[in-house]
């Protein structure tokens, strides 16, 4: 009896050890650093820092300056792009900004689930954050590629070829999430603010309220081809930030300006005479002309884009502001008072011109590493004149193009497209030689091209990047 209870006692104490050492197993097995579940506060920071960097201050603004004549591409893919050789039109063009856009929107569905039906439900304030960014992120997508997958997407390893949204579809889309978004961030969350998670406001909910308002005031101008709102548009921008201090942009130490670095890795991007030129015409009150651009040789030497001049690495003046730590902007204050004097001077308003001029100083004055002063500003608007009608509404879109300098290349872009479809082209005329061949949007994400037959057939062979108009500049699609 005694050796039995040995061996009971003995086999328990295996079977115990046994267990013991298939839980510590499973412990040890696990990935710490792929966990499956990620606190929404820890993503959103990296969505944040995404969308400024990968998704607006790189690749889409640097064609889309290109296209606006913001800047010239003097180097490498972007003079393929400025000379029109085929990069416009082909799909591993814009591949990375396509991928870029939509892993941001993925990202952010998924913290939107969480926080409404999933394990932080309530979590209000990172919901409406989250609602702004992707209504930023949807909006800089169909902007730049027009009807694009959307409600069918975002659904990994369930539907594999998505349908394309029309972008009047994405546009309800868009205002809809803005509209929520500030719901959501006037509500009491049952969690902790994002606090330093939070790398544009600092969790600040009353901030994040006022750039969407901006965001709205931004996209209700976009759609004035198609629905003009133009008191909407002022009502909004005085709904939204009142100074640069709290405009929306991403300002970090660790996120270098895109533009900056590209031009140290690449040196492609130069001035383009035509807005060059463009800058001159203001007359020598304007201080900007004269310290804006670097010289070769003690003069200006910009790349001559209505001839095309030719391929090469530092031979061309570029901005002299160029620094990694400029500020990474995904709407700015000058651009949040353009819109709204656009829109006076649209309604005829006597203020317009007032507005205007605080347009003006404020895109003087912006918190970039070098800037210029308010006084410098005073002298310029002062040598302007009083202005009316047309003359008045060129005006500020002019200034508001000058004020887009160096890298704010997406609004630059939509700006001379929506220009173009009101009849408005000739304010800030295209010089480029090849006029028949500027792009009306951006050609569909190699990615999707050779996966989704629904992408692929409407991408074709590509030229209908030169015909065919987004929805909001008078198209189809």
């Amino acid at each position: 009896m005694k050796n039995l209870k040995i061996t009971i006692t003995a086999v328990m104490a295996l079977f115990l050890f046994q267990s013991c050492s298939e839980d510590k197993m499973d412990e040890i097995n696990k990935n710490i650093n792929n966990p499956t579940e990620v606190a929404a506060r820890f993503i959103i920071t990296d969505v944040m820092v995404n969308s400024a960097f990968a998704v607006t201050g790189s690749d889409a603004s640097f064609y889309g300056g290109i296209y606006s004549e913001l800047n010239a591409g003097s180097h490498g893919q972007m003079y393929e792009a400025q000379i029109r050789r085929n990069d416009p039109q082909l799909a591993s063009t814009y591949n990375n900004n396509w991928n870029n856009s939509y892993e941001q929107l993925r990202a952010l569905k998924v913290i939107v689930e969480k926080c409404t039906t999933g394990n932080e439900k309530d979590n209000y304030q990172t919901l409406g954050v989250a609602q702004i960014l992707l209504a930023y992120n949807l909006a800089v997508l169909t902007d730049l590629f027009g009807d694009i997958p959307y409600t069918e997407a975002l659904k990994p390893g369930v539907i594999f070829q998505p349908k394309v949204d029309k972008q009047e579809a994405i546009y309800s889309e868009v205002f809809k999430n803005l509209k929520e978004g500030i719901a959501n961030l006037n509500k009491t969350s049952a969690y902790a603010s994002l606090g330093s998670q939070d790398v544009i406001y600092g969790g600040v909910s009353s901030k994040w309220i006022k750039a969407a308002n901006g965001l709205m005031a931004r996209y209700t101008m976009r759609l004035s081809l198609r629905k003009a709102d133009y008191q909407g548009v002022i009502d909004y921008v005085n709904a939204s930030f009142a100074d640069a201090d709290n405009e929306f942009k991403v300002t970090n130490s660790s996120v270098p300006n895109p533009y900056a670095r590209f031009n140290t890795d690449r040196a492609a991007i130069s001035v383009a005479k035509s807005f060059y030129d463009t800058m001159l015409a203001n007359g020598p009150a304007d201080a900007r002309t004269a310290a804006s651009f670097t010289k070769i040789s003690g003069a200006v030497k910009p790349f001559n884009n209505s001839i095309i001049d030719k391929d090469g690495q530092r031979l061309y003046s570029i901005s002299a502001f160029i620094n990694e730590r400029n500020p990474i902007y995904l709407l700015s204050y000058h651009e949040l008072l353009f819109l709204k004097a656009e829109a006076q001077a649209r309604l005829g308003l006597p203020e317009a011109q007032a507005t205007m001029n605080d347009a003006i100083t404020a895109a003087y004055t912006k918190k970039q590493v070098v800037t210029f002063t308010a006084g410098q500003a005073n002298t310029y608007i002062a040598s302007i004149g009083v202005l009316t009608g047309d003359a008045l509404l060129k005006k500020i879109m002019v200034e508001k193009h000058i004020s887009f300098y160096e890298n704010e290349g997406i609004e630059s872009y939509n700006d001379i497209r929506r220009l173009q479809a009101m009849g408005n082209g000739s304010f800030i005329p295209m010089v480029n030689p090849k006029p028949e061949l500027f792009p009306q949007r951006f050609a569909y994400g190699q990615s999707d091209v050779v996966s989704n037959s629904n992408v692929k057939e409407l991408y074709g062979d590509g030229t209908y990047v030169y015909k065919e108009k987004v929805w909001w500049a008078g198209g189809t699609r």
